[in-house]
This record gives C-alpha cells, structure tokens and sequence, in this order.
C-alpha cells in the first residue's frame, strides 16, 4: 500500500502540473482546432495514467476524474461545457477540470432529506460492507445480487459527496450534487437524466447527445433525432465503462458493459415514446410501483450484464477489501 501511495501521488503530481499547462498555454490559444492540439497530448496522458495504479478504488476514480478531464478539455477547446468562460485561477480551474464538481444553478439542495441524512447512509455502508464480508456465504443469491449496485452506490455517494463538500469549502463554492437519490427514481429517463451521476449526464449531454441530436435533425425529423441522440449517448457511456473497466481487470474487454447500456438506452427510448404516443403515460401510477420497477429493472440488468465481468476478475472482492481496510485505519485513528 505504501509503494500504491507513491504511485498515486506521482500520478496526480504529473496530472496537476499538465492542467496547470493547459491553463496557461492553451486558455491563450483561440477555440478552434488549435487549442484542441495544445491539449491533445495532456488528453493522452491522462488515458495512460491510471495504469500506473493497482489499487482498485485508485485506480477506479483516477481514471473516472481524468476521463471526465478529457470531455471537459476538449469541449472547451471549443468554447463549450463547464470550464466555459474560464474560471478566474488557476486552483478553480484546476478544481473545475480535475474533479467531478459543477456549480449548482439553483442554490437550493436537489435533495428533500435534511444533511444528517448523509450519516444515515455512512451507517448503511459500513453494515452492508461488514454483513457481506462475515456472511456472504449465508445469505441468497437475490441478496448479493442486491448488494452490488447498494455498495457501488452507496461508495459513490459518500466518497463524491464528501469530496464535494471539501471543495465548497476550499474554494467558496456553491456546488452541485453528484446524486439525487436515485433509489427515489420512477423511470429510467428519471433515472438516467435527473438522479444518477448528474456530473456525468451533463457532460454526456453536452460532448454527445446535443451534437448527435443537432447533426441528425439535417436528416430525419425531430423525433428521430433525438432518439438517435438518445442511443449515442449511452453507447458512448458504455464504451468509456468498457475502458473503466479494462483499467480496473486489466483484461480485454467482453461487451458485457456496453449491451448494459444499449439496453438501457434502447428501453429508455421505448419509455419516453410510449408517454408520448399512447394513453399509458398519462394512467395514474402509484409512485411506489413506479420506483419498485424502475430500480428493480436497474439491479436486475446489472446483476446479469453489468457486474459479471467484475465478479469473475474478483475485482468487486478488492473493493470490499480496500474499503474495511480504510474503516479499519479510521477506527484506528479515531
């Protein structure tokens, strides 16, 4: 873990000082295909860079900030996405292009949970992580099934959130939540667009679904525009998964992740249309059974598409393992 240490600190060193370049050199280069070359090279670095880390959860969100980097650098080699207008330093623009933080647009909390809230989900992690760890061998395989996207969600939740709040308070900053309680989703648009990952969907529906949509509106009518939109979008989020994930088992990559997201691209199409066309839209759903089959559907797709090739690399053990040992040298510490 030391030598890991080592290695991440080097990484980030190299990753800081080649956007603090990019701030100075190619902020002062016009938008266009020029600014685009100057940050070229800093982009390949950043695709290499988390190679450089075996740790799992390292590893992991090395690659998932410096990957978010590359879609901002290039949008605003083209004046476009969050680094556009430029911030006023160079630590926000640092802040801005490393991290997965946005300002919020409306100071008020997407969420209606009070903040204490935020420890009730600390509390939930560390008994989910501990009763798989000591009993997974008991427990039905509907349970584990469910464990896997509550780990993968709660671990995002709480190493985001607490990321962010460090940052508000760092630079000022009003910022915006990377989730709004997606377990509270009744659709796949609602989960997709407006409750998961929110960093994500921003950047995905500026850098693909927006051009996509755009460019096949000079072809096909407005409908089909966006349903191609729609679909690029989620491809283009499973082939940056399938990388994830190559990083992480440093295996070939086995498609599983990206026919995850098609599907969901393709049933989130399905969804808006029939809102759209037929009467079922409008039928009164209870919001309970709405949210029962939307994360229902979600963990079920997962279990078969999405976590298999994790499982089978025994990377999600590594998770696990890394995660009691951080809970352990807190314990230890406080």
């Amino acid at each position: 873990m030391e030598e890991e240490l080592k290695n991440l600190i080097k990484v980030w060193v190299s990753a800081l000082s080649s956007v603090a370049y990019c701030y100075f050199l190619s902020t002062r280069i016009k938008a266009g295909i020029f600014r685009l070359i100057s940050v070229l090279p800093v982009c390949v670095m950043f695709f290499v860079f988390p190679l450089y880390l075996s740790s799992p959860t390292f590893c992991l969100y090395t690659a998932f900030f410096l990957s978010l980097a590359n879609y901002k650098l290039t949008l605003y080699s083209f004046d476009q996405g969050p680094l556009f207008p430029l911030p006023p330093n160079l630590s926000h623009f640092i802040a801005f292009t490393c991290l997965p933080i946005k300002h919020q647009q409306n100071p008020r909390s997407l969420s209606h949970f009070p903040k204490w809230f935020f420890i009730v989900k600390v509390v939930i992690f560390i008994v989910v992580l501990n009763v798989y760890d000591n009993y997974k061998q008991y427990l039905p395989s509907i349970l584990i099934l469910g464990f896997y996207p509550l780990n993968l969600y709660l671990e995002h939740e709480l190493i985001l959130n607490s990321l962010k709040y460090m940052v508000s308070l760092t630079l000022g900053l009003d910022l915006q939540p990377q989730f709004n309680e997606p377990y509270l989703a009744t659709s796949l648009q609602d989960f997709w667009g407006r409750r998961w990952n929110l960093m994500v969907t921003d950047i995905l529906r500026s850098s693909v679904y927006n051009p996509v949509r755009q460019l096949c509106q000079h072809f096909v009518n407005t409908e089909w525009a966006m349903i191609m939109g729609v679909l690029a979008t989620f491809i283009a989020s499973g082939v940056v998964h399938e990388v994830l994930y190559v990083y992480l088992t440093r295996e070939m990559p086995t498609g599983e992740v990206t026919w995850f997201f098609v599907l969901h691209g393709v049933c989130t199409v399905v969804e808006v249309l029939v809102k759209k066309k037929t009467f079922v839209g409008r039928l009164p759903v209870r919001p309970i059974v709405s949210r029962l089959v939307t994360v229902g559907f979600v963990c079920l797709t997962s279990g078969w598409l999405f976590f298999p090739q994790l499982i089978r690399s025994n990377v999600i053990e590594k998770f696990v393992y890394e995660s009691l040992l951080f809970l352990d040298f807190f314990k230890l510490k406080f």
